[in-house]
């Protein structure tokens, strides 16, 4: 069973048409599928033109938010909902090629997890692909995944990558940094990207500084959330001992006769020992949290999502 997600916001135009091209697609396997559209709270004849589909399609499903929350809400209220073993994600502009779709689960069955698409030849305008193309380097360098294009919507998933995956914000950008933390193959694939033809995009450059904030919470998360004291204990230890560093210099300064009290070196020294001592002791205090949450929830029970598969 196949699940295709596809969010979509004011795409009143082209939700047919994307179904047409996903029946296409799907019209020479034998595996069952399904369309889970999610409508993202659109203000126009969106949902209307969705329940039509439902209506003459058994294979038609429809999720409506309350109001715009965001590609990552809807993506989990999609994930929610769908009842595929696999999982493939879509956007609703028709700018991603359904035909795609073939190849990624082609690929997904030499035993990747989760396979993402890449825009090789995006058919965006130039203000659009450099900074893509910053925001991918960047992410890359920072969250050590290294793909071409974090945020291209065309992808597929097995379903167990997305199981407790919390997506909110703009973390839908990071499924791939996110399923590689819990140990998932991840790899990237070449797709087919067309001008768009409906509607408009709602991305700026403000959803850009608000990702790489988010991408900030992914790699603490994903690199330091079950062993906090490692981040700010080693921070605080650089800032200690610096700081000690200064002082014991100041220290033998002042031995041979000379004032430091009006020197900035000795109000830096002090701030960076105080400094250390405050992030060791947040480190210490996030390990106390994080033991106390893992003895509350099992870890037994956390480490089982983290096994790929046991031989008795």
């Amino acid at each position: 069973m196949i699940s295709v997600v596809i969010p979509v916001h004011d795409e009143e135009r082209s939700v047919a048409l994307l179904y047409d091209e996903l029946v296409a697609t799907f019209s020479g396997t034998d595996r069952a599928w399904e369309a889970v559209f999610v409508d993202d709270g659109s203000a126009d004849g969106t949902f209307e033109a969705l329940a039509r589909l439902h209506e003459a399609n058994d294979n038609v499903r429809v999720v409506r938010l309350r109001r715009n929350f965001g590609k990552a809400t809807a993506l989990a209220a999609g994930f929610e909902e769908a009842a595929g073993d696999v999982l493939v994600t879509i956007d609703g502009d028709l700018q991603d090629d359904a035909s795609e779709i073939p190849r990624l689960l082609a690929k997904l069955d030499e035993g990747y997890d989760l396979v993402s698409g890449w825009k090789a030849k995006r058919q965006d305008p130039l203000t659009r692909r450099i900074p893509s193309k910053i925001f991918n380097a960047v992410a890359g360098k920072v969250s050590g995944v290294r793909l071409h294009d974090m945020n291209c919507g065309l992808k597929a998933y097995r379903a167990e990558v997305v199981e407790g995956m919390q997506l909110y914000g703009e973390l839908h950008r990071y499924t791939p940094v996110l399923a590689h933390y819990r140990g998932f193959r991840i790899t990237e694939l070449p797709v087919n990207h067309r001008p768009r033809e409906h509607g408009r995009s709602n991305y700026g450059v403000e959803r850009y500084v608000r990702g790489f904030l988010d991408l900030l919470t992914v790699t603490f998360m994903g690199r330091y959330r079950h062993r906090p004291l490692h981040l700010f204990g080693g921070l605080g230890l650089i800032s200690g001992v610096l700081g000690f560093a200064i002082l014991v210099y100041l220290t033998l300064v002042k031995l041979t006769g000379h004032a430091i009290g009006q020197r900035p070196l000795l109000t830096l020294g002090v701030l960076l020992v105080v400094v250390g001592i405050q992030l060791l002791s947040l480190g210490l205090l996030s390990e106390l949290i994080t033991s106390h949450h893992e003895e509350r929830t099992g870890g037994a029970g956390r480490t089982s999502q983290l096994i790929s598969e046991v031989l008795r």
